[in-house]
């Protein structure tokens, strides 16, 4: 029997379709899905179906943290019923396919398949990479199996090992020092800390924002035949009795000094990898995760190429000719059309080039009923980004005009699309056109209004998922296949809000704690260093064993520094999070409104005056509140989210919220009929 291993079922199921030319029916293997055509079986994992974990006896998180860094780390199976069915199912194998994702997670992932096969019996195994589950690339692909790049797994293995063993100390550190344990513990982690003080910074900065006035001048002119708008020489006046000033100086007339025309190239952009795919959805308002997601699911039923690569270069074999005749009918008729016209298609290229997996690019044709709406909107960004980068580059008439009146000087700028290019194709990339009339130098114009604004300087925005992930990238943070993941693991942890990306005032008294005492943990140097090192593996320059006790040197290092400062820590974070318990000002007697618990174990938002006062406020029974930094304006009170399970909703103001449920009730209690009445 030929056994083929995919990293999920829908791949599974998709490669034998392919395989079998549509012939292969669903099984099982001992409880395992499956999927079997003449003597091939194909099954499908869920990702990893083991994972590293430290040995029982170091569960206990009384264990000293400089011997739970030490520790042996076992392999334990997540999946029992996979690991089940693979053992079954090696025992018939003659022969083993491995087939899960090109990178280093599905390098290890087939590696682990690989390792519970031959514990059962020693059998052939084959490798085999594609960058489309599309017909043409896995038959290819099957033709000319290879071996399985130990290298690149023992990289994942190496993350994996570090990862465990610095989360797990760090968490452990923390979560003790702030009295924080059981299902309320405090997370840290090699790659999440640096990542959550990066969005902590960039809150403290807007908090510490002092605005500043300042004061712009603007006239109106006309010049006989229409009107447009001027702005003063000086961009921004920071006295106002310099704008007023240059207000009363100005004349009815202007006169124009300077008029240029010149035309502006705007180049097409580069190919999709997945930091830049991911900050396109994002400004599309998909997040990080549900864009990569869905890429996944598109991939995987063939329609757009493996999402998960750091490649801005097509390679040479992709024809690009033959994808964009794909879509010569269909929804992009018009923009095939269009491209096909050139006499070469050339494609843009960026910075990033590697030989693992090609940039993003579409590799069937879909139309809008295929796919869920979703999945469609990320499918024609796919295309429409594909299309630009075998576009010609737009361009734009610029237009500059210099005016003075009365020794006052203003200036206005014209910006026109005069060939639409690839903007034709990518709608996406809006930029605002701006007439302006064509002058000539001399010309005696009316000034028909003129207008002193007051503003003030604005603080730094929050990030964007994508704007962070790129930063992420910039800094060594994590890798292309993690980055997201760790944006939805700080979510869950309850250190932010992602919509925007806002920390919670757990997130800020952690991250200042680690700061001030520890600020290794916080900054991406440590990080960057083993991400490094684990590239290092990957093309064989070291070993997984000098990466996992380098780390633990390292981290061994951190520890000590915070052994020596943990009373300061335990205080520092005690206080902090006494401070973020506080939802606001009790309304009977001032004293502060505090999450509290009833002997029988409930919670409610209480008075901290208690028992001289008895004010409260009822909560949910069950989830994990989070405190937000965000007031009521009626009530002064910090507003609340509920997170049970994946879901997060919002509670709200207590007050409020507390309030809007008496009246319901009230309601209800006006409309029930009076007993006895028909």
């Amino acid at each position: 029997m030929h056994l083929v291993v995919t990293e999920k079922d829908l791949a599974a199921k998709r490669i034998a379709d392919i395989l079998s030319d549509g012939a292969a029916s669903p099984t099982k293997v001992s409880s395992a899905n499956a999927y079997r055509f003449n003597s091939t079986v194909v099954l499908g994992l869920k990702g990893h179906i083991v994972k590293l974990d430290f040995p029982d006896e170091y569960r206990d998180w009384k264990v000293d943290l400089h011997d739970l860094i030490r520790a042996d780390i076992v392999t334990v199976p997540t999946h029992k019923t996979i690991v089940a069915g693979l053992k079954q199912a090696a025992k018939d194998a003659d022969r083993v396919t491995i087939a899960t994702d090109f990178d280093t997670e599905g390098e290890l992932i087939g590696l682990e398949a690989c390792t519970i096969i031959k514990s059962v019996k020693d059998v052939e195994v084959e490798r085999v990479r594609f960058s489309a589950m599309t017909p043409i690339e896995v038959k290819r692909a099957f033709r000319s199996p290879t071996k399985i790049d130990l290298n690149l797994a023992r990289s994942g293995e190496a993350r994996q090992a570090v990862d465990l063993i610095w989360g797990a100390a760090l968490t452990r550190f923390i979560s003790t020092a702030a009295k924080r344990l059981g299902n309320r513990f405090l997370s840290a982690g090699r790659v999440q800390s640096p990542t959550l003080a990066l969005i902590v910074d960039r809150e403290r900065k807007i908090a510490q924002f002092v605005p500043e006035p300042y004061w712009e001048v603007f006239i109106d002119l006309n010049t006989g035949c229409e009107t447009f708008h001027a702005k003063h020489q000086t961009d921004r006046f920071r006295e106002k009795a310099s704008a007023l000033a240059a207000g009363e100086n100005i004349g009815d007339t202007a006169t124009v000094v300077t008029f240029a025309k010149t035309e502006r190239v705007d180049a097409p952009p580069k190919p999709f990898n997945t930091t830049e795919f991911i900050a396109a959805a994002s400004a599309l308002g998909i997040s990080a995760s549900r864009a990569m997601d869905t890429a996944e699911r598109l991939y995987t039923a063939g329609w757009i190429s493996y999402p998960r690569t750091d490649n801005t270069v097509y390679p040479n074999e992709l024809d690009l000719r033959l994808t964009v005749n794909m879509f010569k009918s269909g929804p992009f008729a018009e923009n095939a059309r269009l491209l096909l016209q050139q006499e070469r298609l050339v494609a843009t290229r960026g910075k990033k080039q590697t030989t693992d997996h090609p940039p993003i690019h579409p590799t069937m044709r879909a139309t809008q009923s295929n796919l869920e709406p979703l999945s469609w909107k990320l499918y024609e960004l796919v295309v429409r980004r594909f299309f630009a980068t075998l576009s010609d580059p737009a361009r734009w008439c610029t237009k500059k005009v210099t005016l003075e009146s009365h020794g006052e000087l203003f200036r206005a700028t014209g910006l026109e699309l005069s060939h639409r290019g690839w903007r034709f194709h990518y709608p996406y990339a809006q930029t605002q056109e701006r007439h302006l009339p064509d002058l000539h130098e001399g010309t005696v114009l009316t000034v028909t209004n003129k207008q002193i604004v007051e503003k003030e300087t604005q603080p730094p925005q929050r990030w964007g998922q994508g704007q962070l992930i790129k930063k992420m990238e910039e800094l060594g943070l994590g890798t292309k296949s993690t980055r997201h993941e760790i944006i939805t693991k700080l979510a869950q942890r309850g250190y932010i809000d992602v919509s925007p990306l806002r920390p919670t005032g757990i997130a800020c008294s952690v991250t200042e704690s680690l700061e001030r005492y520890a600020p290794t943990i916080t900054k991406p140097e440590m990080t960057r260093l083993l991400e490094e090192e684990m590239e290092k593996v990957t093309v064989g320059a070291l070993s997984k064993e000098f990466v996992v006790v380098n780390s633990r040197d390292i981290l061994d290092k951190v520890l000590n520094t915070l052994d020596e400062r943990y009373q300061e820590i335990c205080a520092s974070l005690q206080t902090g999070l006494r401070g973020d318990a506080t939802v606001g000002t009790c309304p009977q007697c001032n004293s502060d409104l505090i999450v509290r618990r009833s002997k029988r174990g409930g919670r409610f938002i209480g008075c901290s005056g208690y028992p001289n006062c008895t004010f409260g406020l009822p909560l949910p029974k069950t989830g994990r509140l989070r405190i937000t930094a965000r007031k009521c304006k009626q009530h002064d009170m910090r507003l609340i989210k509920v997170q049970t399970g994946k879901r997060l909703w919002d509670l709200g103001c207590p007050q409020c919220n507390y309030s809007s449920w008496m009246e319901k009730n009230k309601r209800k209690e006006t409309t029930q009929p009076h007993p006895g009445h028909d």
